[in-house]
């Protein structure tokens, strides 16, 4: 038979005809009765070695199944295409030099501590294991395409993964500048499924060597490995949203460790993880060398530092003070386009009692109301039932106010402020790629900032404490990044104006442009606390029931404990389990042992998150 390892087939599983896939052909035990393989599904074995490899890795590390992962790994078949040959890519030139960047420009690895020597590892297949902590204005995706070919030209496969399309499109671009035409493959949510699938086929066949894509890239087939990449590893988008929720920074861990290949991360803010890679020694640091840094970084100043407080007394209760309109005036007046970044969608997405500021809820379903105009009627997030008769359940009071300013909300008031310049807005599903370099207001929230050629003239980053307050673990490490990719946006001599306290760390660690210092202090505060990455954290969410049952056959490894356990919405609750990070894999095993039992009791179902992006 040419069935082999890897190959899709069909089998008979508790009466049902199910998916499977071949992972080992090995001497049957004539004590045992076997059923029959149904039917092999298609002639390519899409599962390989490696692969299968990493799914068992992710699946352990997750607590979750195999399947689960391999769906996530190999995207759905699509027989036409696997009945079509793959055509190879050209051979790629070698760079001008094995040491020096290829290309050139305002800006290069050169400009950073470590840089060269990274790209010169990676040209003689030397170990290279870095964190990258990107300088303000730099042409990440230049860089990235850079670092690829070193590895492209050994023959060696490289995968780049990014959080979203717009960051995808800017890699595109710069890898075909860089390879030339034909030499890689894009993989993304927004492809066609028979497009993607033609394209994740040419390089499980080595066809091409390097995969570029969005999420789902960090399982792509490519031979022989050597490089991988991610890029903004703390953008949520990074997370999957189904079971069993990995993480690409992790998935990518994973693999350079197994194939014993090189891995970048990078990004202009940095994680505490990626910090404990290198606290660890098994990662370095690549970061901008001070010279160069000064040369590229805007100016970045406070609202609530003490200068601008007693020049503007009332700034501190303003949303923008003087300094951001100065700020915005001044880049308008020299013909450049504003940001001004707002952390949340909508008109007034959050309302509360006037008088005494109770968060306003809904009467049916106890949702959070909001505004979608400034004459339309309050009405609930969660089930979209107006709410004109609301009355505060703690004073009686009937008028509401604003606890959260939108970015629709805030783009009405800079029209009215600045009458003649246009207002360009950029979030939810109206999301800008790039503007052009003219006097313009752009309002978007984090993640959404369009780019413009020769960068912004300044950047005004409103309600700073919605986001620092945040009851998040996450909450200052967020903070930052948003800011920090806002500020990278903005040209050299521009200024960034930041609505928060000049004391607050996350706001000296953006004026000195020193995320390394930032994550490292992030990192000692979570040891201190016992928190990821110092150790590994589970979240397990189900009923109340649910959860009692799940934990009486709970069987904790040594060192574990129980947090404790706190309501949730729809009468759910959570249970946090906590682990020394060297027993993390035990504490994995112990939940899937429980829940696998407890499935085969056919239980209600229990939701495990190992080591949550959110905990609040």
């Amino acid at each position: 038979s040419d069935l082999a390892p890897g190959h899709r087939v069909r089998v008979r599983f508790a009466g049902r005809l199910v998916d499977a896939y071949v992972l080992e052909r090995v001497d049957s035990d004539e004590g045992r009765k076997l059923a029959a393989i149904e039917r092999v599904v298609g002639c390519e074995p899409v599962l390989t070695p490696h692969t299968s490899e990493l799914c068992r890795a992710v699946a352990d590390r997750y607590a979750g199944n195999f399947v689960d992962v391999a769906r996530l790994a190999v995207p759905p078949r699509r027989a036409a295409v696997e009945a079509q040959p793959s055509v190879p890519a050209p051979p790629l030139p070698p760079p001008p030099s094995p040491s020096l960047p290829a290309g050139g420009g305002p800006s290069s690895w050169a400009d950073y501590t470590a840089g060269p020597a990274f790209l010169a590892a990676l040209g003689a297949d030397r170990p290279a294991r870095a964190v990258w902590s990107a300088a303000p204005g730099e042409d990440w995706p230049a860089r990235i395409a850079q670092a690829t070919r070193m590895a492209a030209v050994r023959d060696r496969g490289v995968v780049v993964v990014v959080p979203d399309a717009r960051d995808l499109a800017r890699l595109d671009a710069a890898m075909t500048r860089e390879l030339g035409p034909g030499q890689h493959v894009s993989l993304s949510a927004e492809l066609g499924p028979t497009v993607r699938y033609r394209r994740w086929l040419a390089a499980r066949r080595g066809a091409v060597r390097v995969v570029i894509g969005t999420r789902a890239a960090a399982y792509a087939p490519v031979a022989e490995p050597g490089l991988f990449v991610v890029w903004d590893d703390g953008d949520d988008l990074h997370r999957e949203p189904r079971a069993p929720y990995p993480d690409t920074r992790d998935v990518l861990v994973l693999r350079a460790v197994a194939a014993q290949a090189d891995l970048l991360i990078g990004g202009f803010a940095r994680t505490a993880e990626a910090a404990h890679l290198v606290e660890s020694g098994w990662a370095h640091d690549i970061v901008p060398e001070r010279g160069r840094l000064r040369e590229r970084a805007p100016r970045v100043v406070a609202t609530g530092d003490d200068f601008e407080a007693a020049r503007d007394p009332g700034a501190a209760a303003a949303r923008l003070p003087s300094l951001a309109w100065r700020s915005a005036r001044v880049a308008l007046q020299a013909g450049r386009p504003v940001l001004v970044q707002v952390p949340r969608a909508g008109y007034v997405p959050s309302l509360a009692c006037a008088r005494d500021r109770t968060p306003a809820r809904c009467p049916n379903c106890a949702g959070p109301l909001s505004a979608t105009s400034g004459h339309a009627i309050s009405t609930c997030r969660w089930c979209g039932r107006p709410a004109g008769d609301w009355t505060c359940p703690v004073c009686g009071g009937r008028a509401l106010r604003a606890v959260v300013i939108g970015s629709a909300r805030t783009a009405e008031e800079l029209g009215r402020a600045f009458p003649g310049i246009r207002v360009r807005s950029s979030s939810g599903d109206t999301v800008l790629a790039e503007i052009e370099p003219e006097p313009a207001l752009v309002v978007a929230t984090p993640g959404a900032e369009p780019v413009v050629e020769g960068g912004y003239g300044a950047a005004l980053l409103l309600d700073g404490w919605v986001l620092l307050a945040r009851p998040d673990l996450r909450a200052g490490e967020e903070t930052l990044r948003r800011w920090a990719n806002a500020a990278a946006l903005v040209s050299p001599d521009g200024t960034v104006v930041v609505g928060a306290d000049a004391a607050v760390p996350q706001v000296q660690a953006l004026i000195r442009w020193d995320a390394r210092s930032a994550a490292a202090r992030e990192l000692a505060d979570r040891a201190e606390l016992r928190f990821p990455p110092v150790s590994r954290l589970a979240a397990l969410s189900s009923t109340p029931e649910a959860l009692a049952e799940f934990r009486a056959g709970l069987e904790l490894p040594p060192g574990a404990e129980i947090l404790g356990v706190v309501p949730r919405a729809d009468d759910q609750e959570q249970l946090l389990v906590r682990a020394p990070r060297e027993q993390g894999g035990a504490l994995a095993r112990a939940l899937h042992e429980a829940a696998a039992a407890r499935s085969a009791r056919k239980g209600a179902a229990v939701r495990i998150q190992m080591d949550p992006a959110e905990l609040a």
